[in-house]
């Protein structure tokens, strides 16, 4: 009888199971039609705005011809940051890579696709209060002692509310949209629309392998308790920073709809871009050491590099928000970057830099080239750390670098490829190369390397390296 009991009640569980998967394909198919075809009518928006044009740029020239592509550009852009702002999920995503990756875009159209950053059309005040109900027990005004129902920022899978705790502390509250999840199966499940619009935002990278990756780390995005890990973990290591900090994370008042961490003030990198060149200069520096201590101190990557991203204040003090898609290396993933920086920076060795590439999986070995050719074409990333000396990052060679590393028409080209385990590596890459352009940051961006590098630990060559060299040695001497 218990068998009996046992067997039937696996048959209703598993029917259960069954049942559940058949309604929810029925529910994504929809969804997924719903958001394939707002996405194929962007496209074809885009294609009727440029035909029905293509007579007047036939018969213009010069100048003229440049400023109607220029209209048109810009009006593609407002359509595609409307569109996406409010599709959010992967599509939004993949907006924000094309927003600061920037290949030639012009200032007006690279704006208008910035607005993907962090001004989106938000979620209700209803519907925010009814997920914080549903994951603390109860609605905002009785979970925290003050709450804001407009939204200080709308993002890809979330929003952002201002709020102070019972106990007083200022917070911000990051609340996913209703939804969402499901919102972001249908996007996966849509793999030929998602490998067009990667094409067109990561062109020549291994698309299939970015998807991948991007489909596992948006997946754990969706749970804000990995972000709060992640951010914990960031928030612990750079305690007490001279000029990066990381908001730290509420526990009591996190789970995996909602999280809550320290409200945060500052400026956005709009206001940024009208500073002194000295304050961006020492922002951009911020930037950078962040980038390279998280990859070789802690082992992992802010997948997410867009501008939207930061806080700044004077004096290079940077704030890092939102740490969703974080990738982590192992010791062992983390050896062959060390080995490419080392043998083609420090070492100046071509042979072994190829060897170094080979090994790692981004060149086939024994391919029918010259190490000039490979070096020229994927050595691009260390062009600024190959000799000392000041250098100055625009956005024209920010743009020359995504053109140098995406040239199809390179010989080397058909012999590359990216590991899964580093395609958001050359996402970040590109990334910061852009923040940097925006700024027209000026560094000595070698001397800074040689400071982050496990492999050399140079002497401190800023007042700012300086100050991070004293921090250094307080978290080696609580450590001991």
């Amino acid at each position: 009888m218990k068998s009996r009991r046992l067997l039937a009640t696996t048959m209703a569980g598993g029917a259960t199971v069954a049942l559940t998967l058949v309604l929810l394909r029925r529910r994504l198919g929809p969804l997924r039609r719903d958001r394939g075809r707002a996405a194929l009518r962007l496209f074809v928006r885009g294609g009727v705005r440029y035909a029905v044009s293509a007579p007047r740029l036939f018969a213009t020239a010069g100048e003229q011809r440049q400023l109607l592509r220029e209209d048109l550009a810009l009006q593609t852009a407002e359509d595609v940051a409307g569109t996406l702002g409010a599709m959010k999920g992967v599509m939004m995503k993949i907006g924000q890579m094309a927003s600061y990756v920037d290949d030639g875009l012009s200032p007006a159209v690279r704006h208008t696709l910035a607005r993907l950053q962090d001004s989106v059309p938000p979620m209700s005040p209803q519907l925010a209060a009814a997920v914080v109900e549903e994951e603390l027990g109860a609605p905002p005004e009785r979970a925290f002692a003050r709450w804001d129902p407009r939204p200080i920022a709308a993002a890809s899978i979330g929003q952002v509310h201002r709020a102070v705790t019972l106990d007083g502390r200022a917070v911000a509250v990051k609340v996913q949209y209703p939804g969402i999840a499901e919102t972001i199966a249908a996007d996966l499940r849509n793999v030929a629309l998602l490998r067009r619009m990667l094409r067109v935002a990561a062109p020549a990278q291994d698309v299939d392998a970015l998807l991948s990756e991007l489909r596992d780390r948006i997946t754990e995005e969706l749970d804000y308790r990995h972000e709060a890990v992640s951010q914990r973990l960031m928030a612990a290591y750079f305690d007490g920073h001279p000029t990066i900090h990381i908001p730290g994370i509420i526990s009591e008042l996190s789970t995996r709809r909602v999280m809550t961490s320290e409200l945060s003030g500052g400026a956005r990198f709009a206001e940024l871009s009208t500073w002194p060149q000295r304050e961006r200069d020492l922002a951009a520096e911020t930037i950078y050491r962040f980038v390279f201590r998280s990859l070789y101190e802690v082992g992992a990557f802010n997948g997410d590099p867009h501008p939207g991203n930061y806080l700044f204040h004077r004096g290079g003090r940077v704030t890092f928000l939102d740490f969703g898609l974080v990738k982590h290396f192992s010791p062992a993933e983390l050896e062959p970057l060390m080995q490419m920086a080392r043998t083609i920076c420090v070492e100046h060795d071509p042979g072994a830099f190829r060897r170094s590439l080979e090994e790692a999986g981004f060149l086939r070995a024994g391919a029918p080239l010259s190490t000039q050719a490979i070096i020229e074409h994927l050595a691009v990333f260390y062009d600024t750390i190959r000799e000392p000396g000041p250098l100055t990052i625009t956005s024209d060679y920010a743009s020359s670098v995504v053109r140098r590393f995406f040239d199809l028409r390179s010989p080397v080209a058909e012999y590359v490829s990216v590991p899964r385990s580093y395609v958001l590596l050359q996402r970040i890459n590109l990334g910061l190369f852009a923040v940097l352009g925006e700024l027209s940051a000026t560094a000595d961006w070698r001397a800074i390397s040689e400071e982050i590098w496990p492999f050399v630990r140079g002497p401190a060559s800023t007042p700012m390296g300086r100050a991070e060299a004293a921090w250094r040695a307080r978290r080696l001497a609580m450590a001991a």
